[in-house]
This record gives C-alpha cells, sequence and structure tokens, in this order.
C-alpha cells in the first residue's frame, strides 16, 4: 500500500464559470457536469474486492485511450494477487454516459496492464485496460508535454462529496461531476516524486476524493481536451497527486499497438487463504475431523471481531456472523461460508482464533475449496515453511523458538521465529496468515517489529529465560498450533478440560 492516503476512486465539482473563485466554500460541492464526455468511464468491480458503497460497484475513473483500451491508475486494476499483468474477473466499465449506473456502453475487462506495482509505485501509479470488444466513444488524446505549473487542469469524477472519515452510499454521486484546479509546484505535494503532478488548491480543501482514483487530469490544448494525469493519491490538507501520463507514452503506446506488450508471470499459488479484511484465515481440519462436521477456520486471537479477549482470558463458544470466501489460485472467491460461532480465542500463551462454519468439511470440499490439515506435533528449527497470505507465498526459514514474545500486554510462549530473508517479509495486514509444510498448518504468523521499540503495539519483543528482554525491528513470529487438536471434540466443539487440553482458560 502507498504511504499517502490512495484514493480509490472527485468530491467538491465547480463550474467553468466559477473557477479559482477567491473563497473555497463558495464552490464546495459544485455542479455536476452538464455534458457527458465521450472517453469518461467508471470502472466497477465486484463487491468482494476493495471499492467504496457506491451504486454498482463504482471504484475507479477510467478513460478510453484506443477503441479497446482504457487507461486508469494501477492500484485500481490490481487482482487479489497484486500481479502486473493479468485476467481479472466481473471487472467492467460503463463508458461514455454521466451516470455510472446506466447508458452508455458497458463492456467488460479481459486483460490488465500494470506500470506500478505494490513497493514500486510512485510516479507509476497508472494501467492499461483491454475490453473485450471496442466501444464506440472517441478516445481521448494523450497530452504531449507535462503541463506547467498554473496551468488549468480539469479532473472528473464519480468519487465521495463528504469529508474525510465519511463513507455511505449517499457520498457517493451516481452522476459525474467535474471541478477545474491548477497545477501547483511539486513541492505543493508531498512527496515530492518525479514523475509526479502535483494539482489542486494549497490546503486541499477541494479536489478529487475516495473513488476518484484513475480519473483524469485534463488540458486544453488546440480546442479539445488531452489527456495529462491520472489521479493517484492524496494527502491531507495539499493538492493532489497524479501520474504523469506524459512519462509513460511509450509503455502505453507499446502495449496498444502490440509492438512492446509485457508478458504474464506466474504467481504463486493463494488457494485456501480467506481474506478477514483486518487479518488473514484458514480452513483447518485435524486429523480425527469426520467430512460431516462443520469446517473450522483458524486466524489469530488478536483478528476477532469486537474486543479481543484480554490478557489471562480467552473467550469461548460466542456468536459469530462472519463471510469467509475461501480464495482459489489466483485469490478469488472459490467457495463461500459464514463463520457462525467463535469456538475459542485466547491471546495469552498464544495467540489464536478459532470459528465454527455453517458449513461441512465435505460441502467446501466439494466447491473446490482448498483445506489444510491441523499438525499436531511441533515444527523444527531450521524448518523451510511457506506463510501463505492473501497475495502471494513467503518462503521463510524456522530460525528459533523464543521462549515468550511480549506485546502490549501479553505474553506468548514457545513463538516460532523467522530467518531474516528478503523472500520472508510478512507485514501488517497478514497476521493470521497460515504457516505451512506442504499442505500442513503448523503455525500461524502473528506479529513483526515494525519501529523496533520493545513490547509496544505492533513491535512484540523477545523475552529470555534468564528474562533478558531484546527488540529488533524487522523480526517476525509465528505461534504454534499444536496444541489445538488435543483440546477439540467431535462437531468442531472444544472442550478445555481434556487430556491434554494446555490452552488458556476462560
Amino acid at each position: 500500500m502507498r504511504t499517502r492516503s490512495v484514493i480509490v476512486v472527485v468530491a467538491a465539482a465547480m463550474t467553468a464559470g466559477a473557477l479559482f473563485a477567491p473563497s473555497a466554500a463558495a464552490i464546495q460541492g459544485g455542479a455536476p457536469a452538464e455534458e457527458p464526455y465521450s472517453f469518461m468511464g467508471s470502472l466497477q468491480r465486484p463487491t468482494y474486492l476493495p471499492a467504496p458503497p457506491g451504486p454498482d460497484g463504482h471504484a475507479c475513473g477510467a478513460m478510453v485511450v484506443a477503441p479497446q483500451w482504457v487507461l486508469t491508475a494501477s492500484h485500481c486494476a490490481r487482482n487479489p494477487t497484486g500481479a502486473a499483468v493479468g485476467t481479472p474477473r466481473e471487472m467492467y466499465v460503463r463508458i461514455g454516459s454521466l451516470d455510472n449506473t446506466r447508458g452508455g456502453q458497458f463492456v467488460e475487462v479481459d486483460k490488465f496492464y500494470r506500470r506500478g506495482v505494490e513497493g514500486d509505485m510512485w510516479g507509476k501509479d497508472i494501467a492499461l485496460l483491454h475490453l473485450k470488444t471496442p466501444v464506440d466513444g472517441e478516445p481521448v488524446e494523450l497530452a504531449d508535454k507535462a503541463p506547467e505549473v498554473g496551468t488549468t487542469a480539469r479532473v472528473l469524477g464519480w468519487g465521495s462529496t463528504c469529508s474525510d472519515g465519511e463513507n455511505t452510499p449517499d457520498c457517493y454521486p451516481t452522476k459525474l461531476r467535474e471541478i477545474d484546479l491548477e497545477v501547483q509546484p511539486i513541492e505543493a505535494c508531498s512527496p515530492a516524486v518525479d514523475g509526479e503532478l502535483c494539482i489542486g488548491v494549497r490546503d486541499g480543501s477541494i479536489g478529487p476524493r475516495n473513488a476518484d482514483s484513475g480519473g483524469p487530469a485534463l488540458i486544453r490544448d488546440d480546442g479539445k481536451w488531452k489527456l495529462a494525469g491520472v489521479v493517484s493519491g492524496s494527502g491531507s490538507n495539499e493538492p493532489t497527486l497524479f501520474t504523469d501520463v506524459t512519462r509513460h507514452r511509450d509503455w502505453i503506446n507499446g502495449i496498444v499497438s502490440g509492438t512492446d506488450v509485457p508478458p504474464e508471470e506466474p504467481m504463486p499459488s493463494v488457494a485456501g487463504s480467506v481474506n478477514l479484511g483486518n487479518c488473514v484465515g484458514s480452513v483447518v481440519r485435524t486429523s480425527t475431523a469426520r467430512p460431516d462436521d462443520p469446517a473450522l477456520l483458524l486466524t489469530n486471537g488478536h483478528c476477532v471481531e469486537g474486543k479481543p479477549p484480554a490478557p489471562g482470558s480467552a473467550l469461548v463458544d460466542r456468536p459469530a456472523d462472519r463471510d469467509v470466501r475461501i480464495a482459489d489460485d489466483e485469490g478469488y472467491p472459490k467457495a463461500t461460508a459464514t463463520a457462525v460461532r467463535l469456538v475459542y480465542a485466547t491471546m495469552t500463551g498464544t495467540d489464536i482464533a478459532l470459528y465454527r462454519l455453517d458449513k461441512t468439511y465435505a460441502e467446501l470440499e466439494h466447491a473446490g475449496a482448498r483445506i489444510f490439515r491441523l499438525t499436531d506435533e511441533p515444527p523444527n528449527v531450521g524448518d523451510q515453511v511457506d506463510v501463505l497470505t492473501t497475495s502471494t507465498r513467503k518462503s521463510c526459514e524456522i530460525e528459533a523458538v523464543v521462549p515468550h514474545v511480549r506485546e502490549d500486554g501479553y505474553q506468548l510462549d514457545h513463538s516460532l521465529r523467522y530467518a531474516a530473508a528478503e523472500s520472508c517479509l510478512p507485514m501488517k495486514g497478514d497476521s493470521g496468515s497460515p504457516v505451512l509444510s506442504g499442505e500442513t498448518v503448523v503455525a500461524i504468523h502473528s506479529s513483526t517489529n515494525i519501529s523496533g521499540e520493545k513490547c509496544t503495539t505492533d513491535n512484540p519483543c523477545e523475552v529470555a529465560e534468564d528474562g533478558t528482554v531484546t527488540a529488533e525491528k524487522g523480526r517476525s513470529y509465528a505461534q504454534q498450533v499444536g496444541g489445538i487438536p488435543p483440546c477439540l471434540t467431535k462437531d468442531s466443539r472444544i472442550d478445555l478440560h481434556r487430556p491434554g487440553c494446555a490452552l488458556t482458560r476462560p
């Protein structure tokens, strides 16, 4: 994710006649566009992918640059695995209508090419989408050169008209809005990066908002609109960053003409991962589980909805209502279920949570979902494992078993520490990811020390047997799961008094 707040798809709009009025309040909210732009489109995605709560899954703006090609922001076009080139599913663009719910042409996207990818997005937040069928709208031409400071640029979009923090369906208009803004010195935006344009007003009070990403910055040249930039991201109280389209003309033309098309590279399978929004989960079964038992979902204790279990306590047999989408190889939903019961959760001694689903193992397997075996044995130091996130598999080595890990008042015992390696970089948001040896879950990822602090939130520390406390930025830890099977009974229930069960009791 970009470090600035990313605009997922223009809010405050104004007419050209009100351009650069002395009072920002005079144009807040503005007026909708009066005439459609033949090249302007609404990029729409299924609701299981991140999108604002606007109608029809509107996520971003997009512009026709050739009869079968539209341009948008790279962060708008990604699939669940973050591939640079791929085949999306259920992604459409509505072209040439003022209303993003009807009219114009509604065309499916059958390929995407991203210039910028995660970790390398600055100045490259731009993507091309290939349409399944050509559209009739006249394409917009690319600007010949970047606009100079002081140039007027028109921005279009269906983004939020509400202030920051509000995110209800009423915030998102169905009719296209427009606003005229001014190109600012790049230093007015942060970070000031080559390949970006800084456009807006100095205090950021008007301009693009959530759901405007991918929309255009248009300039007038020879009496017609030309595309100079693509909405990328916005900081607080400052203008908006736009990707400078003119720097990517060769890349765009090479793909559109077919003379320089990037290949589609294979991505690691993420089948079996479950995106819980704030964390990752996986469906697991013990060696004694029966096909007709309700399936169990495993994640971290700190990933439960609502208040997490307090230090020294556990949550047992609580009601739940949580959507579960089990991913296929590319991260799209293969099977769905609902977590109807929180069977168990604790953050004492270990960091685990188990949910019982409304479907059985047999039903999920029939739907093609990948289900992992839950180990009942501890892994070994030196073992090679995979941390399965919702976007990739990270290859890691178990470097040590740490006596104790402390974080924000909690203590975990016998945690696994990964060896530092470029291939093993779990991040915040990967919590709950299954740690796999083959198809067996031997642990779940729980935490990474983000800033090097000792024992604070997002900064776990190690406690040796002699009580010595150490902390190192970047160190990551997983929690063993071999203690779970002895506590489970038939029908995917838990009995903390069973012989061999050592999990924390309420």
